[in-house]
């Protein structure tokens, strides 16, 4: 999906016009991919703009820097500020956030620790990560052949920018051959996480999901959100070491994601998950979730940062 230029971009204090938010081709991340950034939603209300849980993602930035040993130069509430900033200079109801932080242009080597960090962040509005069929008929999903980082490797509860060539390869390779998305698994075969997405499968009433610290998926915030979701209505969540064949013979299967929010499985590797439709349990949380995000329910108005 194309990206619309928006007015504005907050880069590093200011902010300044969409065609000047540029940097120069000798930036540091540009070359090794040391950058680290987050995927934020603000959705319409009927008390204008509200971020969906902007505190959970920032903190999360700020954990993905000391990961990689970047110093991030602003605190949480400047952090926080430029967001709301710039989607009000957007003048958009509803749209997609991407706070980045990468080191700048300084030293070049592979030593990143004489660059000093920067922080931008830009909205434009995204609607359907998945397709506009997605969130009701489903997706058809593959597994990939390219297997998710290893944790001993990298730092996978880093949310970093190099990092995503692995997502990048198992993407084009699930489009190419015909499929919606694609699902990674680990080198010892347990199911991981999609290309930007964490992955549940209901059985028999009760919800498993990849524990991520022992697969190596990044601990997703819409998961954590879906997780007290699906509990709340009575469903049991449990973390667990799933196999490929967990999801041949899933009763539901779904995932989760700031783009792609809650989305059924269809199909994986051309086996129909239940009945090949979004089975109760998956329409259930997503109904509950978009009410949520659009302030419509009571319990989970802490999740919501209105721009004001």
């Amino acid at each position: 999906m194309p990206i619309i230029a928006t007015a504005k971009i907050w880069m590093d204090g200011e902010l300044v016009d969409w065609e000047q938010a540029t940097v120069h081709v000798l930036t540091h991340s540009l070359h090794y991919g040391s950058g680290v950034f987050e995927g934020i939603r603000a959705y319409r209300t009927d008390q204008g703009p509200a971020v969906f849980r902007l505190r959970e993602h920032l903190e999360r930035l700020v954990r993905s820097a000391r990961l990689l040993d970047m110093k991030m130069p602003y605190s949480l509430d400047e952090l926080t500020d430029a967001v709301k900033q710039t989607v009000r200079a957007s003048g958009l109801d509803a749209c997609y956030i991407r706070p980045l932080a990468y080191l700048g242009y300084g030293e070049m080597g592979l030593n990143p620790l004489p660059c000093e960090t920067r922080v931008s962040v830009a909205v434009w509005p995204w609607d359907a990560y998945l397709g506009d069929h997605a969130s009701g008929s489903g997706i058809r999903l593959k597994i990939s052949s390219w297997a998710r980082h290893d944790p001993r490797a990298l730092p996978t509860a880093a949310k970093a920018t190099g990092f995503y060539i692995n997502s990048s390869l198992a993407k084009v390779e699930a489009v190419r051959a015909g499929y919606d998305e694609a699902l990674m698994c680990t080198t010892d075969g347990y199911l991981a996480e999609g290309t930007g997405e964490n992955l549940f499968i209901v059985r028999d009433g009760k919800i498993s999901t990849p524990n991520s610290s022992t697969v190596g998926a990044l601990e997703g915030i819409t998961a954590d959100a879906v997780a007290r979701i699906a509990s709340d209505l009575g469903f049991e969540v449990c973390p667990a070491l799933l196999r490929r064949a967990d999801l041949y013979v899933a009763d539901e299967a779904f995932l989760t994601g700031t783009a792609a929010e809650v989305v059924p499985i269809a199909s994986v590797d051309d086996h129909l998950v239940g009945t090949g439709e979004r089975g109760p349990v998956t329409k259930a949380i997503q109904e509950v979730y978009l009410a949520a995000v659009r302030g419509e329910q009571e319990r989970y108005k802490d999740w919501l940062d209105y721009v004001g």
